[in-house]
């Protein structure tokens, strides 16, 4: 069973890469679902056919869906949210602005990734590719789970004790309105809901990020960002596709100094990607929509290779807290001390191996520390990340 969460930023091109992924694999005799997790869906567009709330079958072996998310929100947060609104409301915040208080970003996404869970449990399908929303802030809520364990186990049973007793002492001097038991097995129900996703998706025998970005300085930047926060959170990226890059082909004097931006910005793809697989699509002289062109795009892609395959297994790096400090771990297989340098620049890091060198992009709750030292041992260099005196 395999993964494949693919996103980037908004029209690079990552819908057409599901498809064109999910077509190939199907090719190949998977049995392959391919759905959008994205609230602005264009899953239908690439197919160009109809598509709704379940699998809808397209060719032998591929079916594709696109996410209610609002349905899912509804199914999980809406007893949550009706009592969040009669807070609100008792508080004198009224109509449209306490409705949109009582439901916070990310979630319409997470709960439509309940759903790649279901399929994962299900044995129904070989691969599932999921046609992210442009953006990472849905992966690193992920481990939103992870914070309210605690408060699951030491402080929801406290809490829903506490307010069987004060009920019904408050409703006799105030107004204000106090969640029942109802409302407490929403919220049971809620984290019930996101158990065991976490688990599959960070998972990386199981699961694997794939990031398009186009030849674009801005976008290529916005995908250095979203590697990072994946690797801080642990999913595993193992590709980077680049796509719309232009074919050599193309002779006309007009693209000659698009050529050379593209290159530039190809090298800084190598530069910060270092540790996945990358690969190119060219920019083609027509809409790559329909089953039949996707099917051309899946070959260019992936050619001889399995799609669901694990395209590389390095992940970026690791973090550990020791003490105050913080240290992070970037693989260096086979260096020897003195080939190794660590510089520093704004937000971001950059490590010099040899002849080689890599930039990383920092997390926020690393930028804003100093770096105390960097030690190379056992194939690992190790960053210590301090605070401010």
């Amino acid at each position: 069973m395999r993964v494949l969460l693919v996103t980037g930023k908004g029209g690079v091109g990552k819908t057409t890469v599901s498809a064109a992924t999910a077509v190939k694999a199907a090719d190949l005799g998977y049995r392959t679902l391919v759905m959008s997790t994205d609230p602005a869906h264009s899953l239908a567009d690439a197919f160009q056919v109809e598509l709704g709330d379940n699998p809808t079958s397209l060719i032998p072996g591929l079916a594709a869906q696109q996410i209610n998310s609002q349905q899912r929100l509804e199914e999980s947060w809406g007893e949550v949210r009706d009592a969040l609104t009669e807070f609100f409301d008792w508080s004198g915040l009224q109509g449209i602005e306490a409705e949109e208080l009582t439901v916070f970003p990310g979630m319409d996404e997470i709960f439509s990734l309940v759903t790649v869970r279901d399929h994962v449990r299900s044995g129904a399908y070989d691969l599932i590719v999921v046609d992210c929303a442009p953006t990472a802030e849905t992966l690193r809520l992920l481990s939103l789970p992870e914070v309210l364990s605690w408060y699951m186990e030491k402080m929801f049973p406290i809490g829903r004790r506490v307010a069987k007793v004060v009920r019904p002492m408050l409703t006799k001097v105030t107004s204000m309105p106090v969640a029942d038991d109802a409302v407490f097995a929403a919220v049971q129900r809620f984290y019930d809901r996101l158990d065991g996703i976490r688990e599959i998706l960070a998972d990386p025998e199981i699961t694997s990020a794939r990031l398009v970005m186009n030849p674009e300085k801005m976008v290529i930047a916005e995908a250095r960002r979203t590697y990072t926060y994946l690797g801080l959170f642990g999913y595993a990226v193992d590709a980077a596709i680049v796509n719309r890059v232009l074919p050599e082909s193309v002779e006309d004097t007009y693209f000659a100094k698009w050529r050379e931006i593209q290159k530039e910005h190809l090298a800084s793809v190598d530069e910060g990607f270092a540790d996945v697989n990358i690969r190119h699509l060219p920019l083609f002289d027509q809409e790559m929509v329909g089953v039949d062109h996707l099917r051309t795009l899946g070959e260019e892609l992936y050619g001889d290779d399995d799609p669901s395959a694990r395209l590389s297994l390095g992940r970026p790096f690791r973090v550990e807290d020791i003490g105050d400090d913080v240290v992070l771990a970037v693989s260096v297989p086979l260096a020897e001390k003195g080939e190794v340098d660590v510089v520093r620049h704004g937000s971001e890091l950059v490590v010099t191996l040899g002849p080689y060198r890599r930039s990383i992009v920092l997390p926020d709750s690393l930028a804003r520390r100093h770096v105390r030292r960097a030690q190379l041992t056992e194939g690992e260099l190790k960053i210590t990340f301090g605070l401010d005196p």
